[in-house]
């Protein structure tokens, strides 16, 4: 048995002791040492959480649309109530400021308020008399029991991404948070419950492949909606739907923002500080590439870049002042300082190192200070892999012509944006690229919640993006009904269609 605090599961709404006997260890990131353990659900312990799911589906499924938004009309009130209480409970385990870990739920709020709409969202479309007495309509149903596996860097807001939708759509879900940072998600379901929503209609089981596994396999579960890493991305993928499933994977990615020659620099350089080094660089719509279309351009983004790197101020979130916090864990702090050194023996110029970054007080933490790789070239480690973390490589192309063919040879294809001043060169731009989100001088092109978030290639794998009209897709099936009352007011009537509409 674990000495130190154990974190539960919350199962048919209530918290459940792990039983397992397998823990999994809780980061203080700010300090680099364990602070808490999580329980590691058995596969029989994911089984009750998806029993629990499939015994509340019938009845959750029957619950008419409009009293299902109103649960999400009272959650939504009371995350608003919790902000605060929120963001400190995700910055404590995960270590991102408090600004970037408020502003991340406040963007699942928006999905939870998307999914207040359910009603106006679930509505068919209706044909009267395609043939002779006979109208055709079509309705959109819940698929049964759904689960999600979420990542470690958006703790709240990729859950969020989920469940609201889902639930509002009439099914059940089974999340399984990151296992490094689960308190959040675990207090959403709580409120959750409070909102009003049944029992067994959300629960959120603690694990790791072990329990993915179960999820992936289990026949009752119909749909799987994950973010993480591509590699596990299309292991879900592959195993989830070769068991039957339905199937989202939103994965990694590399996005590349091209600065062409009349773009405001000042403006550029403001974009890369929020887009390349907010949440420590741990998120898949981070710029992780800058593509200059000369030298002159490169030169002039450096000159103003250098100096607010170098002013970051970075630390735990506990300090207002803190403008970058530090990586979820010591694991990921050593992987991204080999990605650092791997650059420097693959030849590009490290214009400004974060190896050694060491914030008083927090020695032992999992600090990375902002990097930049200048002269980077494609076939370098630091180019071509998903590196997750604050490191920011500038590419040097000779042509807009060449950016863009960067950009299209890339695996992934998550986001991408563009900074210029030139209307025909961003409509170009926005047509040829082949990327599922691209912003024009906007660096983050995620989507608001009522459209939907996904990239193309090796990005996602599936058929449907995340939230917004999407998300309503993948959560429900369509069916459709064709329907002829026979009277006895009337007879003779043909019930085979002939050609040209006759009947």
């Amino acid at each position: 048995m674990s000495n130190k605090e154990v974190i539960k599961h919350y199962i048919n709404g209530a918290y459940v002791e792990g039983t397992s006997g397998r823990f999994g260890d809780i980061y203080d990131p700010a300090k680099g040492v364990v602070q808490r353990q999580v329980a590691l659900a058995s596969k029989k312990e994911v089984e009750g959480a998806i029993a629990s799911a499939h015994e509340a589906f019938p009845a959750w499924a029957a619950t008419p649309p409009g009293r299902r938004a109103q649960v999400m009309f009272r959650f939504r009130e009371l995350i608003r109530e919790h902000m605060q209480e929120l963001a400190v409970l995700l910055s404590a385990e995960h270590g991102k400021t408090i600004e970037d870990a408020t502003g991340s739920v406040t963007r699942g709020l928006e999905v939870v308020e998307f999914a207040c709409g359910i009603s106006q969202l679930l509505k068919g479309e209706y044909s009267a008399n395609v043939a002779g007495g006979v109208d055709s309509w079509n309705m959109r149903q819940p698929l049964g029991v759904c689960a999600g596996i979420t990542p470690f860097n958006f703790p709240a807001m990729v859950p969020m991404w989920m469940f609201p939708v889902s639930i509002a759509c009439g099914n059940t879900f089974v999340l399984k948070p990151s296992e490094k940072d689960p308190s959040v998600a675990l207090r959403l379901a709580e409120l959750m419950t409070e909102a009003g929503l049944p029992d067994g209609v959300l629960n959120v089981v603690n694990g790791d492949k072990e329990a993915v596994d179960t999820l992936l396999t289990d026949e009752r579960v119909q749909g799987i909606s994950f973010v993480g890493s591509t590699m596990i991305g299309e292991y879900i993928y592959q195993t989830g739907t070769a068991s039957g499933k339905r199937v989202q994977a939103l994965c990694g990615a590399k996005n590349h923002m091209v600065v062409m020659p009349d773009a405001d620099i000042a403006q550029v350089v403001d974009a890369i500080i929020g887009a390349a080094y907010g949440s420590a660089g741990e998120r898949c719509m981070a710029v992780a590439v800058v593509v200059t279309i000369d030298d002159a351009t490169a030169d002039a983004v450096l000159e103003k870049l250098l100096p607010r790197v170098k002013a970051l101020k970075v630390g735990p979130y506990t300090d207002s002042a803190s403008e970058m916090g530090p990586l979820v864990s010591p694991e990921a702090q050593a992987k991204v300082k080999g990605y650092i050194d791997a650059g420097v023996k693959e030849g590009a110029e490290l214009i400004y190192d974060g190896r050694k970054e060491t914030v008083a007080g927090h020695e032992g933490g999992c600090f990375v200070g902002a990097t930049i790789f200048d002269k980077v070239t494609k076939d370098m480690s630091i180019y071509t892999e998903e590196i997750f973390g604050p490191v920011l490589s500038i590419v040097r192309a000779e042509s807009y012509e060449e950016a863009v063919t960067l950009i299209n040879d890339h695996e992934y294809g998550n986001g991408t944006a563009l900074f210029t001043r030139d209307g025909d060169c961003a409509r170009d731009f926005t047509n040829r690229v082949q990327i599922g989100m691209v912003g024009i001088n906007v660096p983050i092109p995620v989507p608001m919640a009522f459209h939907s978030f996904g990239g193309w290639k090796r990005s996602l794998f599936g058929d449907h993006a995340i939230h917004g009209p999407e998300g309503v897709r993948f959560y429900t099936r369509l069916k459709t009904v064709t329907s002829r009352w026979p009277s006895g007011i009337r007879s003779g009537a043909v019930f085979n269609f002939k050609a040209g509409g006759e009947h």
